[in-house]
């Protein structure tokens, strides 16, 4: 049973290091934790590829009997998708990938059922026509990289290929990760592990191993919020409907075993906001984090090639999207509106912003989820006054 909150003392006060530019961030975050917004949270800043604000407080358990510590890890949900987006870039820089090369290339049995002209650049821009599973498919199928993959393999797109977005919400690490197998031979978990964050000494895992658990704070599920629609009756058949509802999946999942032991690159990555700027900080610097050269000026670049723009067929809102992260756009409901800015975030909340033009990298990651697929107030809040900082 959850401890009166009454009963318990408060958490007052980030530990951690914060760059005196970046106090006004540090300030939003602790001002959410003192209001209950926010139960447990972390707060990084990268400047030029180097970590120079790390701080974290609040509570890593609903009952608040452990505290949000350094190492403390969560599921960060859709900021996943940086990750698997940053491993296939890595690839094609590699040279294994072309982005405009098609997928049935790669991966011979996604040609079927009218896919045979699905680019890899449709997988890593949400616009491949296949944003979900065909039901039925349950979360036993989800959790089972075979089956779920060849459960994509054979099914037909929703929409042609390449003519707009429908966020690909939970299969976009199958589809990307599948393509980056073929092409290395390893699966995207260990890909990832082994060329991006052992290389960067960062402690951020897709799925997360058992020795792990004990660090891990569950998430806590978000308000339930009811589909509706637009002054009539729901379409089942609709992109949204099917993207979401196939399979249905809770909040409270992430806090299962069969959850963290699989590999999900669209929403199990494990890790807290000092792994996540590490790493994302390779894109904000020039290929380069840590001091490990990850990607070419030549990749970056791609990522700013605009790949859709326009109301999302899945989430319904205006969304630009380059080859792996949404881009700036003056439709953007979280502000990102001018500037080489590359960005994604999770349910719930959690967010990663690369702004390519000051070198800088701001990630944030909670365990307490809101309602919304893309950020929450804190996330809001902290890119708000990230921008009255750089101007």
């Amino acid at each position: 049973m959850t401890r009166d909150i009454a009963s318990v003392p408060p958490m007052t006060g980030l530990q951690g290091n914060t760059d005196p530019r970046f106090q006004p961030l540090a300030d939003i975050v602790e001002r959410q934790l003192a209001s209950g917004y926010d139960l447990g949270a972390s707060l990084a800043v990268a400047v030029d590829g180097e970590v120079v604000t790390d701080c974290w407080g609040g509570w890593a358990d609903e009952d608040r009997t452990r505290s949000w510590e350094a190492d403390t890890i969560t599921n960060v949900w859709s900021t996943t998708k940086t990750m698997t987006a940053l491993a296939a870039l890595l690839c094609i820089d590699r040279g294994l990938i072309d982005p405009h090369g098609k997928v049935a290339t790669y991966w011979p049995e996604f040609g079927a059922n009218g896919k045979e002209g699905v680019e890899v650049r449709h997988l890593l821009s949400h616009t491949s026509g296949v944003s979900s599973w065909a039901a039925p498919f349950g979360v036993q199928d989800l959790v089972d990289d075979e089956r779920a993959t060849a459960h994509l393999a054979a099914q037909a797109p929703w929409w042609e290929p390449g003519t707009a977005s429908g966020y690909h919400a939970l299969n976009y690490g199958h589809m990307i990760g599948e393509v980056i197998r073929r092409v290395d031979g390893r699966g995207l978990r260990e890909f990832f592990a082994e060329e991006i964050a052992g290389p960067l000494g960062a402690d951020f895992t897709i799925g997360c191993p058992p020795s792990d658990h004990g660090r891990i704070a569950p998430v806590v599920p978000p308000p339930p919020v009811a589909m509706r629609g637009s002054g009539g009756p729901i379409d089942l058949e609709s992109v949204a409907v099917k993207t979401f509802l196939t399979p249905g999946v809770g909040a409270a999942v992430a806090n299962t075993d069969g959850w963290r032991a699989a590999t999900i690159g669209a929403a199990n990555g494990h890790g807290n906001a000092r792994s996540v700027a590490t790493i994302q900080a390779a894109v904000s610097n020039g290929g380069v984090a840590s001091g490990v050269k990850l990607l070419s000026a030549d990749t970056l670049e791609r990522i700013f090639e605009q790949q859709s723009d326009g109301p999302d067929l899945a989430i319904g809102l205006p969304v630009r999207f380059g080859l792996g992260y949404a881009l700036a756009n003056p439709a953007d409901l979280l502000g990102i509106t001018s500037g080489r800015s590359c960005y994604w975030g999770g349910w719930g909340g959690s967010i990663v912003l690369n702004d390519l033009d000051n070198r800088v990298t701001v990630a944030y990651v909670m365990n307490r989820m809101q309602a919304g697929i893309l950020g929450n107030e804190t996330s809001a809040g902290l890119l708000a006054e990230y921008r009255s900082i750089v101007g």
